[in-house]
């Protein structure tokens, strides 16, 4: 809640009801006293006073707000009381009454003051905002929301009106509401570093990074020692894969408040994402100093650290655990954490309790159900099952951008491969990028609601275009861009279209080996949902190998498979294939992938770093009885198959 300081508070009482002569002058010179922050002197002119005037109300009311002012909240309360027993119509004195009672935590009693207030003076906007802190302190949303919207009613251009409910729409993930009102905040109040930080905060759950930067950037010229802005700038640097920025927004954030276990948990990860694998685990290790609950930071370190039996930190995660208020999310991080540590620890009994109970909670929270899936990929073959000669676009130019796109199942190789792309001389490498999902996601859900019938070439310009600007907004010297999100396998129809020259690189890995990995790994994005149930897991793999089945019928000879048993298996050849068919020169480079200091910012970001690995496909096979329903689900596909 946003309420005006004593000063403030004390100009505002007088400015409302002016003394009478002949004590107009003696209560000039207590405001000046009070002004210069001598308070104890304002207190005891106060006191001659009311010893002169004792039935004059306002005096008791200044007494109230220099006692509040000093700390001395009983004293306050005293003196609005008597104040309001002179002069029950004391509006000034109820509101400063209930400030007095916020400042108590005395909520219910704060909340009558101030609607006496209100009764006495409806338009009396500073009331009815705080009275929409009281309510929000009791947990009272509606009525909060309705008391600022009062406030602004009476006093459109009130800043701390517009804040707060800024903040609360926030809160309740109305964000359209909020960036709304947070904006009046900043045009009325270019100063309001609060207001910058939490616009930035939101445009970054949007994805929105530069803008979010920017917002971050100003709130910490307004306030160089806003440790939290720096920190929230570091994570959009992140996002926009700006590495070193980021580690430096850090800490400066470290510097500036060391015991802030989430600024030491983002160098954490940020550290991990740039393969500084000692600096990331001290890190964590610090931020779980601080916060030794926060259950996302024994997650991430289960990913680095080796653990012992008698490690402190096991029996710290298994009494969290214990935790009956805990979160869900929370829940999940520990469970997932302690299958890791399990795993390694070779316990396997253990490592799928807890493997298990983490996937069953991380589903629970994304409300994910496999029909979606099918739906989804159902009317991505409808919308390509006509004709589709007419979506095609002239083929762009070749001297922009060229993207590469690699995908496939998660977990099936699409990490390795752009690693060993990037690492050639005219080739940046772009990671997971989101563009295409947010295209052509909206044109599949539309087409689902039965808004639109068919593509058309207007739709498809429009992808290619908004592509391409994304493509410079890269900002990097090579025209040769990898975009490897695996995902992009469900969007073939739309990239050929877009970009009918396109490089396509599809990993093939075995199916079962592909889906345990993806099984026992955790997934930031929440676009997965079908990765941990074993049953959803079997029936994703069969719609996507039946859609690539589609794709490749649709699109002979523009697709390159590349198995990663083949390439773990025989690198140097299947990587001078893989560049023949991407149109690039060779390159020695391209053996030496592990080399490559670029930032990884997947699930596969260890492994990259090391040399080539063979044999991690055989894994899943001394778990073959505890996946069953997994093995017996893509059996079951294929078999369908071979008899259809």
């Amino acid at each position: 809640m946003c309420k005006i300081t004593y000063l403030l508070l004390l100009r505002l009482i007088l400015s409302k009801v002016q003394p009478q002569e002949p004590i107009k002058e003696k209560i000039d010179s207590i405001i000046a006293l009070y002004s210069n922050g001598q308070i104890n002197d304002a207190i005891k002119d106060i006191k001659i006073l009311i010893n002169d005037y004792p039935k004059e109300s306002k005096l008791f009311n200044i007494n109230g707000a220099c006692y509040a002012s000093n700390g001395d909240l009983d004293n306050a309360i005293e003196n609005y009381k008597k104040a309001i027993i002179l002069n029950p119509n004391y509006a000034e004195a109820h509101f400063n009454l209930g400030n007095t009672y916020q400042d108590l935590s005395q909520f219910n009693d704060s909340i009558l003051s101030y609607e006496k207030a209100i009764a006495l003076n409806p338009h009396y906007h500073e009331a009815h905002n705080n009275l929409g802190g009281s309510f929000l302190d009791l947990n009272r949303v509606d009525d909060a929301i309705k008391s600022y919207k009062n406030a602004l009613k009476h006093k459109p251009d009130y800043v701390e009106a517009h804040f707060s409910l800024g903040l609360k729409f926030q809160e309740l993930g109305r964000f359209d509401e909020a960036i709304e009102h947070l904006e009046k905040t900043i045009e009325l109040k270019p100063n309001f570093a609060d207001a910058h930080n939490n616009l930035g905060k939101i445009l970054h759950s949007f994805g929105n990074y530069n803008s979010a930067a920017n917002y971050f950037d100003q709130t910490i010229k307004l306030l160089p020692n806003f440790a939290e802005a720096h920190n929230n700038l570091g994570a959009a640097l992140q996002a926009l894969g700006h590495l070193d920025d980021a580690v430096e927004s850090y800490e400066k954030s470290i510097l500036i408040k060391a015991d802030d276990h989430m600024a030491h948990h983002n160098l954490g990860i940020a550290y991990q994402v740039l393969g500084n694998i000692d600096s990331s685990v001290q890190s964590y290790e610090r931020s779980l100093a601080i916060n030794s609950s926060y259950a996302e930071t024994y997650h991430n370190l289960s990913y680095l650290k080796k653990y012992s039996e008698k490690d402190p930190q096991i029996p710290k995660m298994h009494s969290l655990l214990e935790n009956k208020s805990l979160k869900n999310s929370e829940r999940m991080f520990l469970n997932l954490a302690l299958a890791r540590i399990y795993e390694s620890l070779g316990n396997k009994d253990q490592f799928f309790k807890f493997l298990n109970e983490g996937n069953r909670l991380h589903k629970s929270e994304l409300n994910y159900s496999i029909e979606q899936s099918s739906q989804e990929i159902s009317a991505i073959k409808k919308l390509y099952t006509s004709p589709t000669k007419h979506l095609e676009l002239e083929s762009y130019d070749s001297s922009s951008n060229r993207p590469i796109f690699i995908l496939g199942m998660p977990r099936s190789g699409t990490t390795l491969v752009e690693q060993i792309i990037s690492n050639h001389q005219k080739v940046h490498g772009g990671g997971e990028l989101n563009t295409l999902t947010n295209l052509v996601d909206p044109i599949v859900k539309n087409y689902i609601a039965g808004d639109i019938k068919r593509l058309d070439q207007k739709a498809i310009l429009f992808i290619r275009q908004e592509y391409q600007d994304m493509l410079v907004s890269l900002n990097t010297p090579k025209h040769i861009i990898t975009d490897k999100l695996p995902l992009n396998f469900k969007y073939i129809g739309f990239i050929l279209s877009a970009f009918p020259d396109a490089k396509i690189v599809h990993l093939k890995r075995d199916a079962t080996a592909t889906c345990w990995s993806i099984y026992k790994h955790y997934f930031s994005a929440p676009g997965n949902g079908w990765a941990y149930n074993l049953n959803d897991l079997a029936q994703f793999y069969n719609l996507y190998e039946d859609l690539m089945e589609f794709w490749h019928e649709l699109y002979p000879n523009k697709i390159y498979d590349i198995s990663y048993e083949d390439l773990t298996t025989n690198q140097e050849e299947e990587t001078r294939k893989l560049l023949a068919y991407c149109d690039l020169e060779w390159d020695e480079d391209c053996l030496n992938f592990h080399t490559n200091k670029r930032a990884v910012q997947t699930a596969s970001s260890l492994q990259v770093r090391e040399k080539m690995y063979q044999g991690s496909s055989e894994v899943w096979k001394q778990y073959w009885a505890r996946i069953q329903p997994l093995i017996d689900g893509l059996k079951s596909y294929k078999n369908d198959k071979k008899t259809s």
